[in-house]
């Protein structure tokens, strides 16, 4: 394997390991209510640090990855994140919950602004590139359910966190060892380049990006932390363990995994904008219907629900792919994470509030509707043309 090819490999797996630590909790906090004497209700939000850091860490993240070097970053994330999730296996006390989970979302949220502006730098076709580094990320979700809910029957939550938290280390190690520095430079300034879009239609593409951003944390969070919970409750006719939850819960992440190769090939080959309005008009619908079911029903809605706002994900990459310059990529990708990130918070607290004292899932699956109409007008309002587009340049330069 050459080393570029290498290279890719190991952002990839970079991707399913960032997602498999963010969404253990999601799953082990069923069986982990048992063990710390709280309510589902009360545990669940202590994941809120991690989150608020997850998105925020984005920023500095994504500076450093510019001027110390993205090969660097990636070496502290893989370390730095194997290390959190061995030590939050080992907490003892609520406090220390809320510590570990904020550990691990000081180290995840390095890789999106750092792995992402490492994978798209000259790539040919980025969308075939953010396909399959897409479909990594989402297989490390259907991951952590899968092993948080078996390690949770047959041996314990805590090696859920220790095993996975093992195997980053020692992934740290081998890119360490195997990718060299010249694979993963921080990007030097241009000094020339003359194609730039106009200032009005630059400013109109990220602030579409920012609103379709905002509103897609919000919805992938609630998704991703619900699902879990809603499949407990309403498919007790296909599943009745945490682990037979955690494998229809890895069943679903594996099969929406496929929308991101789906949609990257899409973007490559057609119009940006035709794609981002198509997986638009559907998510709303989707979203409304997958409150209301059960079994079967429930569980092939959640496919397609899924399926839908995983393919969003590649597209807002793609903008800023096609439309920030290289030498301050990783600024902007940070920047598309924080307020993604950022505008995921209150996912936590809406999913721990509504579900126990609102009705059930109905009253969530609404709300997120409506939010989904804000990434439709963010569609909308994405400018056509061309399949590619010409970088914006830095202000700077």
């Amino acid at each position: 394997m050459d080393k570029s090819r290498l290279t890719v490999a190991f952002l990839n797996l970079g991707h399913f390991l960032d997602h498999l630590a963010m969404l253990i909790y999601a799953t082990a906090v069923l069986v982990m209510t048992g063990r710390f004497g709280l309510s589902y209700e009360a545990m669940l939000p202590l994941s809120l640090g991690g989150f608020i850091a997850f998105g925020g860490g984005s920023l500095p993240a994504g500076w450093l990855g510019d001027r110390w070097g993205r090969r660097n970053m990636m070496i502290l994330f893989f370390l730095g994140l194997g290390a959190a999730l061995m030590l939050t296996g080992l907490v003892e006390t609520r406090w220390q919950i809320v510590a570990g989970l904020t550990l691990i979302g000081i180290f995840a949220s390095i890789y999106h602004p750092v792995g992402i502006a490492m994978l798209v730098k000259d790539q040919a076709r980025v969308g075939r590139a953010l396909g399959w580094n897409g479909v990594w990320g989402n297989l490390g979700l259907a991951c952590a359910a899968f092993i948080a809910g078996w390690f949770a029957d047959r041996l314990s939550w805590r090696a859920a966190f220790i095993v996975p938290g093992a195997v980053t280390v020692a992934a740290g190690i081998a890119f360490a060892l195997l990718v060299p520095p010249s694979a993963a430079l921080a990007a030097q300034p241009r000094s020339r380049d003359p194609r730039h879009l106009p200032d009005a239609q630059a400013r109109r593409v990220f602030a579409v990006l920012a609103l379709a951003t905002a509103c897609s944390g919000v919805i992938f969070a609630a998704t991703t932390n619900a699902l879990p919970k809603i499949f407990d409750e309403r498919l007790t006719a296909l599943a009745h363990t945490t682990a037979g939850i955690g494998t229809l819960v890895s069943a679903v992440y594996v099969v929406a995994a496929m929308a991101q190769l789906v949609v990257g090939q899409l973007i490559d080959r057609h119009s940006l904008r035709v794609v981002f309005l198509v997986l638009a008009l559907l998510q709303v619908p989707l979203l409304a219907l997958a409150g209301l079911l059960s079994d079967w029903a429930m569980l092939l809605a959640a496919v397609a629900m899924m399926f839908v706002i995983f393919g969003i994900i590649p597209i807002n990459d793609a903008m800023v792919a096609r439309y920030a310059h290289e030498s301050w990529r990783s600024r902007v990708y940070a920047l598309r994470y924080v307020v993604s990130f950022g505008a995921s918070l209150p996912a936590i607290p809406l999913v721990a509030y509504l579900q126990p004292k609102a009705g059930g899932f109905v009253p969530l699956f609404g709300v997120l509707a409506a939010i989904a109409l804000g990434t439709l007008a963010a569609a909308l309002l994405f400018p056509g043309g061309a399949r590619s587009a010409a970088p914006v340049r830095a202000a700077a330069e």
